[in-house]
């Protein structure tokens, strides 16, 4: 006999950084598979060291990863994760990035600046990632940065469907809170059935960030329920300012739908003392009890991921849960 015929079998394996671990077990809970236990600390002068305490070898790997505040820490938790199953000889690896960092930083909009998105991207492959998973990118052509397959997930329908039961029947305008999230918001539009579209016309200091100048309203807002739509809220500077412009148009109420959740401070106060009834938003990151108001409703994200986790596993297609959409 000149050869040896092994039984084709795959194995899908879950890894759950320390960024949210709560997610990652969720997610273990709809995909049936629990997260695989591994020891992970920081040495006294901050060095992060892991090892997964199951074999890995051959292994399908997810690694869930949410980069919560503290994002240097966990982009490089997630690096030494990756490199630690790669040498345990992992078959494939998959970074499941529910919140993308530094996805901001996506272009140069000046000289001598970095494009840091691309660099995570860069780091990954690096590391030894085959594929990465995420949600919301805050610009589509992130996907472009990974040399490899980008699976790029979004979170709309599982905002829209709540909005949808808790507003039917309501007059509603989607407002998109700057230029930039336009497109966002026509597609917020389509998912609901052609309501009006609305955006504020704002300026903004690139020298000073996170201050945001807003100007004025373009679109019907008066006496309608007035859907803010953004893919993240970091300081609350911009979907705030936007909610006081709405509230002296005259809008009927003023909901926010977002899928990041970073809320830095002040944003909790912001949102506390705006005129917003209510944010929606998902657990792509974890919400601390300091930063829990009664405005606030998180949906959960997990059962999406899971789904796009087992597309993936199965090699199927993931751009099928979105009808194409990309």
């Amino acid at each position: 006999m000149g050869s040896i015929v092994a039984e084709n079998r795959k194995s899908l394996m879950l890894f759950s950084g320390r960024g949210f671990p709560d997610l990652a077990r969720e997610i273990g809970e709809v995909l049936g598979v629990a997260p695989t236990p591994a020891d992970a600390y920081e040495f006294a002068n901050g060095e992060i060291f892991v090892r997964f305490k199951d074999s890995v070898r051959g292994s399908d790997a997810f690694v869930v990863q949410s980069v919560t505040h503290g994002v240097n820490t966990w982009v490089m938790e997630t690096l030494i994760m990756v490199d630690a199953l790669k040498r345990g000889s992992a078959k494939r690896i998959t970074v499941v990035l529910p919140f993308y960092p530094y996805s901001r930083q996506d272009k140069k909009h000046r000289g001598r600046e970095p494009i840091s998105a691309r660099l995570v991207a860069d780091l990954l492959k690096t590391a030894g990632a085959n594929r990465i998973l995420t949600v919301d990118l805050h610009t589509a052509q992130i996907q472009g940065f990974f040399d490899g397959p980008v699976d790029h997930l979004f979170a709309m329908d599982v905002l829209a469907e709540y909005v949808e039961r808790k507003f039917a029947g309501r007059p509603m305008t989607v407002v998109a809170p700057d230029s930039g999230r336009v497109r966002v918001a026509e597609r917020w539009t389509d998912r609901l059935g052609g309501c009006p579209l609305a955006f504020i016309h704002k300026t903004r200091d690139p020298l000073k960030p996170n201050q945001v100048v807003a100007n004025r309203v373009v679109g019907e807002v008066e006496g309608r329920v007035c859907l803010i739509v953004d893919d993240m809220i970091d300081t609350g500077g911009t979907i705030t300012k936007a909610a006081d412009i709405l509230r002296e148009s005259g809008a009927a109420e003023i909901v926010v739908a977002s899928t990041h959740a970073l809320l830095s401070d002040p944003a909790t106060e912001r949102l506390k003392n705006s005129p917003i009834t209510e944010v929606v938003v998902t657990n792509t990151l974890p919400l601390p009890p300091e930063k829990q108001l009664d405005k606030i409703t998180v949906l959960s994200i997990a059962p999406l991921l899971a789904r796009a986790i087992r597309e993936v596993f199965d090699d199927g297609s993931v751009t099928t849960l979105f009808g194409g959409l990309s």
